[in-house]
């Protein structure tokens, strides 16, 4: 069985979060990706948060899987020859460079067509075109700049960024769709193009909701989903709203049995309308089913701090565990909050590909995080990560170099 984009050949230039999350699920997709490093040094995050010494840190491997890896001096004219000679060979070249850094090197994108018209030059940037669009751009600045701390944390505190990543991965995320369906049109078209994903732009999309309530704020002066209603104040742009859902049905973390010792004993609960009279019934208060203040959608918004307190007397007596099998049986919306430790440790995540073991010839066995995306007819194997430098005699034999030719290179400093 093939995979989904055998035959495709991505040139990556791309370094650290954004763009490898890109160019590694397109080869887990089958693509063969080509990852341009420096001599010596490589991409910067094999050195980064290193816990085992003089080994690629988890920070690289968990990011460049099923790739190959060639060092070449792009600064050496026989090195720029040999890059020349990939862009002509390749379908899609990947970066995230600062901006203009692509042009310094030569390679400015009517160069690019010169050399292959059906090429793809895909590129992620901090900001689109407009007042930032020369400024560099990291995963919390991007968080900021694109809506998600600014709507994150609670009323009463701070501006807060989210441990996920929807900056780097969620752009790089954003990236891949681009290229793929970039790939699809040049099948219609025999042309390539240029691919944009900005960061800001990326977080933005994931906060598409928050754009959403600021039209709604501006129109009425309240939303009556926030915790801010009925007591609270509501100002110009759309508050914190802790652990509110952010949608039609209301939620909040609660605390479970054990949370005085355990920072992550909570759930997330859902008081979904249609399973109100089964929330009254569980939680032993089948009196709101049919008491008017409680009854309805509408009735029950200037009550949810008091109807999450009396849920949470309720779930502190149960496990989260036990407490999410409960209310499974009932069809009742929740979830657990899942440490890092237990999701690492959940077998049914490791049966599904979700969460992979791979074997590294110098740090041995680790964990990382398989592909998200199943595919019935192009299933993810998940291979290591390249080791620096790796794969440059091979990838040059392909593009037609003698082993004599491959030495003399290296000699000159240019592979």
């Amino acid at each position: 069985m093939g995979k989904a984009l055998d035959g495709v050949r991505i040139l990556d230039f791309t370094h650290v979060q954004s763009g490898p999350t890109c160019t590694q699920l397109l080869a887990w997709f089958g693509a063969d990706v080509i990852k341009v490093e420096r001599a010596g040094a490589g991409d910067i995050t094999r050195e980064q948060l290193r816990d085992i010494p003089d080994v690629d840190s988890l920070y690289f491997t968990m990011l460049n899987h099923n790739k190959r890896s060639v060092t070449i001096d792009t600064k050496n004219p026989e090195g720029k020859l040999v890059l020349e000679a990939l862009i002509q060979k390749c379908d899609v070249l990947v970066e995230n460079f600062a901006p203009g850094a692509l042009d310094r090197m030569g390679f400015t994108w009517e160069r690019i067509q010169e050399l292959n018209p059906r090429m793809i030059v895909a590129s992620v940037k901090g900001f689109g075109p407009g007042p930032y669009e020369d400024c560099k751009v990291y995963e919390n600045v991007a968080q900021c700049a694109g809506g998600a701390a600014s709507t994150t944390g609670f009323d009463d505190g701070p501006p807060v960024v989210t441990g996920a990543q929807i900056g780097d991965s969620g752009t790089g995320l954003h990236l891949a769709l681009g290229i793929v369906t970039a790939l699809y049109q040049r099948t219609q078209s025999g042309r390539g193009q240029r691919v944009l994903a900005a960061m800001q732009d990326g977080v933005l999309n994931l906060c598409r909701v928050k754009l959403r309530d600021q039209q709604r704020l501006d129109r009425t002066g309240t939303m009556k989903e926030y915790p801010q209603y009925p007591n609270g104040t509501f100002g110009e742009a759309v508050p914190r709203a802790g652990n509110a859902s952010g949608g039609g049905q209301p939620g909040w973390i609660l605390k479970c049995k054990g949370w005085e010792t355990d920072p992550n004993a909570y759930i997330y609960f859902i008081t979904q309308a249609p399973v109100w009279a089964k929330i009254c019934n569980v939680i032993g208060k089948e009196e709101w089913a049919t008491d008017p203040d409680y009854a309805t959608p509408a009735a029950r918004l200037p009550h949810l701090k008091e109807i999450f307190a009396e849920i949470e007397r309720w779930t502190m007596t149960k496990t989260k565990f036990e407490a999410m099998q409960i209310l499974n049986k009932y069809d009742i919306p929740c979830g657990p909050i899942l440490s890092m430790k237990e999701i690492a440790e959940e077998p049914s995540l490791r049966k599904t590909g979700t969460i992979v073991e791979v074997d590294h010839p110098m740090r041995g066995k680790y964990l990382t995080v398989g592909n998200p995306i199943k595919l019935s007819d192009s299933p993810t194997d998940v291979t290591r990560s390249p080791l620096l430098g790796e794969h440059t005699d091979e990838v040059m034999a392909e593009l037609g170099y003698s082993p004599e030719q491959i030495s003399a290179l290296r000699t000159a400093g240019a592979i």
